[in-house]
């Protein structure tokens, strides 16, 4: 598989010297599911994506947004369309915008104006455990508001990256129901943190009831689990588990760096992808490394 061509449908690029990512300060650090992200509080840019994947064939990437200062969010949009405009990369992007926003159709109407924008992310408000429930209040999938602007993706023609844990997504399932013109492609393969017997039986079923949506597809990585290296033993099971769900053809391999850099290197990840997938048809292996994510978000 050396040689086997990639498109990276999830990964970041940040520049501290803009100061748009407040959250990267290694000092005042937020809450993450990883724990202490300090070694990631640098500038990650082209130069240093294509150091990190150098030992693969990286031919498109998907840039996603990046907790840019949300009141400039299609600014981001704008300064990475530069980049592809100067360098070739990245090849599609999801961009930052608030559902439950009143300025919500400004600032989809805004991202449309950049030739590389295909997809939004909006982290919907989440509780902190399966044992929690969030009903209806603000920012959540259920929100009317958050809905009411969720309702404007089909008219500029986008789809919906969500990242949120496994047990809100029967809430997605019922967003994927009512709204079946758009395309959620979910972050992060759910989020699936708890590897006890119980927490892996809950995550697949929710999933496979979220999958059942036509509607539904699934980005691949994110899967690090705190103080633990990223391997092939800790990982298999999810990674085949996930494409049995979705079906080949609805799920793309990502990397999520440089997040996922503080706990995996990105050869950790691809090399682990390219292990597990290494006994599938060579049409397999070939969607899930590329064509789905041609499908999915037409990088140019």
């Amino acid at each position: 598989m050396k040689n086997l061509p990639i498109i990276d449908a999830h990964h970041h690029f940040w520049d501290l010297s803009l100061k748009k990512n407040l959250w990267l300060d290694k000092n005042n650090q937020i809450p993450f599911r990883y724990g202490d992200y300090s070694s990631i509080c640098k500038n990650f840019m082209l130069a240093d994506y294509k150091k990190v994947s150098k030992n693969h064939n990286i031919v498109k990437t998907i840039h996603m947004e990046t907790e840019w200062d949300p009141k400039d969010p299609v600014g981001e949009t704008k300064w990475l369309q530069e980049l592809f405009d100067i360098s070739g990369f990245p090849n599609a992007l999801v961009g930052q915008a608030w559902f439950d926003r009143e300025d919500i159709e400004l600032v989809l109407k805004g991202h449309t104006q950049f030739p590389l924008i295909r997809s939004i992310r909006h982290k919907p408000k989440s509780s902190l455990s399966p044992n929690i429930k969030t009903f209806n209040s603000k920012g959540t999938l259920n929100d009317s508001f958050f809905r009411k602007g969720y309702s404007l993706l089909k008219k500029y023609k986008l789809h919906f990256d969500l990242q949120t844990p496994w047990w809100h997504l029967d809430e997605a399932t019922k967003l994927a129901k009512d709204f079946p013109d758009t395309i959620i492609i979910l972050n992060h393969t759910g989020l699936p943190a708890d590897r006890s017997k119980e927490g892996l039986s809950n995550w697949k079923a929710n999933l496979e009831n979220f999958a059942e949506q036509p509607n539904t597809a699934i980005k691949i990585s994110g899967i690090c689990v705190p103080g633990k290296q990223w391997t092939v033993k800790l990982n298999k099971s999810i990674i085949l588990d996930a494409i049995n769900i979705f079906g080949y053809q609805r799920c793309m391999f990502a990397s999520n760096f440089p997040v996922d850099g503080v706990l995996a290197s990105f050869d950790d990840i691809y090399f682990g992808f390219k292990e597990i997938t290494s006994e599938m048809s060579d049409d397999k292996i070939k969607c899930l490394f590329h064509d789905n994510a041609i499908k999915y978000y037409n990088p140019l």
